[in-house]
């Protein structure tokens, strides 16, 4: 599914539905109580392919963590084998998709692949620098947080096996609108300290993309920072005391 709010002018609705029509895959597009006419041009594309895309309209903004969290209840009623979520900017091509996918075929012990921008050698990745080493800082408040060792909680292109797990995940409201993903490890935490299982160490696996290209008009700024620290301690506070 892919959370939309007032991206009229990023969002390539043309990519996703050329993605779709070659690979099968489907996209559910929620329209997060955009005010630009965001909705206007989801309707006219998945009016063309109503066989793979769809549209969920919410009267308000509610922020992205909810948008996403409604839009997977909607798309786990049709029972798909996977689910997961992708920016409207395309920041990671709907291509990785297939990346991800085969991970979860491949390795039936992990649940969930996050994608993960790391800059190596044969990929591309081509984030800002001030907004890169921002992020660097976050990615190790929150695995301190989590107390594992993971990379880049905040890439925007996650992948979930559909189990009996899946819903319990998203099933309440998330407690911030922008650190879902973190709160997504803390709640699979939560649940298989209650419920037995593998934890998230063994239940989630980190793909390096091979590209992830940095968008203007982001919606995040680095300014949101110090109050994204604020967030992980209740986080913290809510899942894993």
């Amino acid at each position: 599914m892919v959370p939309c709010y007032n991206e009229a002018a990023r969002l390539r609705p043309d990519l996703f539905a050329a993605h779709a029509e070659a690979t099968g895959h489907q996209f559910l597009f929620v329209d997060d109580g955009s005010s630009d006419g965001t909705a206007d041009l989801l309707r006219e594309v998945v009016t063309d392919k109503p066989e793979r895309l769809s549209l969920l309209e919410l009267e308000r903004n509610v922020g992205k963590a909810e948008a996403v969290r409604r839009g997977v209840l909607q798309a786990l009623e049709a029972h798909p084998r996977f689910v997961g979520f992708l920016d409207a900017d395309l920041a990671t091509p709907a291509a990785a998709l297939s990346d991800l996918a085969a991970v979860l075929d491949e390795r039936p012990e992990i649940e969930i692949v996050f994608g993960s921008r790391v800059q190596l050698l044969g990929r591309t990745i081509e984030r800002n620098t001030l907004r890169h080493y921002v992020g660097r800082f976050f990615a190790t408040a929150a695995s301190l947080t989590l107390d594992l060792p993971v990379y880049d909680t905040q890439c925007g292109a996650k992948l979930f096996r559909v189990n009996a797990s899946t819903e319990a995940l998203f099933s309440e409201p998330f407690l911030t609108r922008w650190l879902l993903e973190v709160e997504i490890i803390a709640r699979l935490t939560r649940l298989r300290r209650t419920e037995g299982g593998p934890g998230p160490a063994e239940a989630i696996y980190e793909f390096p993309l091979r590209e992830w290209r940095e968008i203007p008009g982001s919606k995040v700024r680095a300014r949101d920072f110090p109050r994204s620290l604020f967030e992980l301690w209740r986080i913290h506070r809510r899942y894993l005391r």
